[in-house]
């Protein structure tokens, strides 16, 4: 295949975007990259590298990465190649607001995986969405996220879609639960959602919430929380949280002397929580939308691709990670069998790529996903694990609750 080269050189007042392999030596300025050379078709990662969010970018990270270099193996879009360019994001909304504005106005991307967090998404989706850049959300589950603007979308499906799974699967396990403790990040959008759906959703099974404890995100010490809750003797305590502050949570309710099920959603499905609790991340239930054990070709091949890489089965923001590039990749296919897109003026082509992602349907890791007009994924198969911890009590695996 002969090398083709997206450039971002000599740009006019309405950028185009040129897909070709012509020299252009007589332009004077170049568009940097994230590694000093742009080839290929720009598409944004804006994913949390640092901080304490990056337990969970990182795996989004590692998956975008296996989409890149499969998609490429397959002749990326129509013989030229994608080019993902990496912005940390870090843990904040500071952090993914320079990062999407790093990728839209230095680096021209066509579109934005990211951020990390529903926290940074309602911060800096906002600016993407009035640059009308298409992005799409790995893992961003926050109520409302969507609705931020017609170019903000997501492939990780809502907590008022995933928390109630993990809590109806502890009933079946301990049918005879009645008293619940109830533990949330209150500085994380996030945890915000999907406790209130997690506390409707005790309620409207006639469970009673004995009590309601909030902590930050950055927080090591639960002690005081954790010994209220306990004097209380709940049947269940539900955690919705992020994976370093869940897991410390975890290790500290077992430490000091709870021995009921715990219940998680989204936040802890993630195998960095193993340094976190240990051996007593051991039984804690979780809902997933993802699961390794799918067996259709895309999974089969994303699965092989990630274990050989990174030696270890594929969580699920790995998975989302790819979906989300694939996304961009399929429909990037789609629009330029009906349009020349080195032809194209930037905003047009992300404009028309924008509704390309909405119109389309995708098979994925996740299974078969579409969107609703505004952005909304689509998902059609759901999952709730419960961890089992490997005797060396630092690892363990999710084993699908049938």
């Amino acid at each position: 295949m002969s090398r083709a080269i997206a450039h971002f050189l000599c740009r006019p007042l309405a950028p185009v975007l040129l897909l070709s392999s012509i020299s252009l030596s007589g332009c004077t300025q170049a568009q940097p990259s994230a590694n000093g050379n742009q080839t290929g078709v720009p598409v944004g990662v804006a994913l949390a590298q640092t901080s304490n969010l990056a337990l969970l970018g990182q795996e989004s990270v590692n998956g975008a990465k296996i989409a890149e270099t499969y998609f490429n193996a397959q002749g990326g879009i129509g013989g030229v190649p994608l080019k993902l360019i990496y912005q940390d994001a870090g843990g904040d909304e500071a952090g993914a607001i320079n990062a999407f504005q790093t990728l839209i106005t230095q680096h021209q991307v066509v579109g934005i995986v990211g951020p990390s967090s529903s926290q940074q998404a309602f911060s800096a989706a906002p600016i993407a969405n009035q640059a009308k850049v298409p992005v799409i959300g790995p893992t961003n589950t926050a109520k409302g996220v969507p609705e931020i603007g017609p170019f903000i979308a997501r492939v990780a499906s809502p907590v008022t879609v995933l928390a109630p799974n993990s809590l109806g699967a502890a009933l079946k396990l301990k049918p005879a639960i009645a008293k619940v403790a109830v533990f949330y990040a209150q500085d994380d959008a996030f945890s915000q959602s999907e406790t209130e759906i997690f506390q409707a959703a005790i309620k409207a099974k006639g469970l009673a919430i004995v009590t309601v404890q909030k902590f930050q995100t950055k927080d090591t010490d639960f002690q005081t929380q954790v010994t209220a809750a306990v004097n209380l003797q709940p049947d269940l305590v539900v955690i919705s949280s992020l994976a370093s502050d869940g897991a410390n949570l975890v290790r500290q309710l077992r430490e000091l002397g709870y021995k009921g099920l715990i219940v998680s959603g989204n936040g802890l499905n993630t195998p960095n929580i193993f340094p976190g609790c240990g051996v007593y991340c051991d039984g804690v239930v979780i809902a997933q939308a993802y699961s390794p054990e799918v067996n259709t070709p895309i999974n089969k091949t994303f699965r092989e691709a990630y274990q050989q890489q990174y030696r270890q089965i594929p969580p699920q923001f790995s998975a989302q990670g790819f979906t989300a590039v694939q996304v961009f990749v399929e429909a990037l296919r789609s629009l330029k069998q009906k349009r020349d897109l080195q032809t194209l003026p930037l905003e047009t082509l992300r404009a028309e790529l924008n509704q390309e992602i909405l119109r389309g349907t995708y098979q994925t890791p996740l299974g078969e996903i579409s969107f609703t007009p505004d952005g909304e994924v689509v998902q059609k198969q759901f999952y709730v694990a419960q961890v089992k911890v490997n005797p060396d009590g630092k690892s363990g695996t999710f084993a699908l609750l049938k």
